[in-house]
């Protein structure tokens, strides 16, 4: 059995880091403060994804389907391989047409001397024969956990372990606190994969960026898996991984990239996806969706919005 922990926590302070995401590295440094050393070798954190705290219905391909008052504040039922990516699809094919998408693909930008930060809540004006003036939405990120090995006892973590992390820059001075909302266990074998299993062709959608090179002490090289189906042209991007007072510069196949599918088990694949590949995968890097090749990654917005 393969388990993940779901983790979904509120932004409650201003954040000094990457506007679209928290990466697996910062949370995971946040988590290996407050557990133990058996739990802090084991444990592998994903990339925290930010979410707005919305109304919202779920799209076609998900087990559950109508509105969901708030979907973006807690964490909703898992039964399929899709249902995993509901927060996690950069789309946001979840908020309703009604929302202002494109104000909720950024937050309001704060100052502290000079120094920008992101707030946790953006409001809003509405219009003056509104009962109400303005309104306020609230920030999110989702990330999830995972084990490998015989250490699956590990997970999951307590409440009071999750609760009232902080990431990103000025922690000591309260940016970047993270409380928890909501939290859950997720079988991944128990899992439908049907739609992957059954489509006639695949595409690999990169969610996190895939590690090539890295200067990291004892990091192996990685070359494009064999099961890739691409011409050669893919973005690369360098980052890095700090360690304390340590910077270590970190080759990267970019995040948000579609590649076909060469190999003959979906299935596997769909899974390994979700536990991520190739170095550095403890730390957020290498997870990536399995689609069948005729979904629409970012579906049009008059057949959402019946125009």
């Amino acid at each position: 059995m393969t388990t993940i922990q779901q983790v979904l926590f509120e932004l409650e302070t201003d954040y000094m880091g990457h506007p679209y995401f928290v990466s697996g590295h910062a949370l995971f440094t946040a988590l290996a403060r407050r557990v133990d050393a058996r739990a802090r070798q084991a444990l592998h954190v994903s990339t925290g994804v930010f979410v707005p705290g919305e109304y919202g219905s779920y799209p076609a391909e998900y087990s559950q389907g109508g509105g969901v008052p708030y979907m973006g504040t807690g964490l909703r039922p898992v039964e399929t391989y899709e249902d995993l990516f509901l927060f996690r699809d950069a789309a946001q094919r979840w908020l309703l047409d009604s929302r202002p998408r494109d104000a909720h693909n950024t937050h309001d930008l704060t100052s502290h001397g000079g120094r920008q930060a992101f707030a946790p809540a953006t409001r809003f004006g509405r219009p003056p024969e509104s009962r109400n003036t303005k309104r306020t939405m609230r920030w999110y990120v989702h990330c999830y956990l995972h084990v490998d090995g015989s250490d699956g006892d590990v997970l999951p973590l307590a409440e009071e372990v999750l609760d009232g992390l902080r990431v990103g820059g000025g922690r000591n001075y309260g940016f970047g606190e993270l409380s928890l909302q909501d939290t859950q266990v997720i079988d991944l074998d128990s899992l439908d994969y049907s739609r992957v299993r059954e489509a006639s062709s695949l595409q690999l959608e990169l969610l996190s960026p895939y590690v090539v090179e890295s200067a990291w002490p004892g990091a192996d090289g990685q070359s494009v898996p064999w099961w890739w189906a691409t011409d050669g042209g893919l973005r690369r991007r360098t980052t890095r991984l700090v360690d304390g007072d340590d910077v270590y510069d970190v080759e990267t196949i970019d995040h948000g990239q579609v590649v076909g599918y060469a190999g003959d088990a979906p299935g596997e694949t769909a899974r390994n996806g979700v536990v991520r590949v190739g170095t550095h995968s403890r730390f957020g890097f290498g997870e990536f969706r399995v689609r069948p090749a005729g979904d629409d990654r970012v579906a049009a917005r008059g057949a959402a919005g019946g125009e």
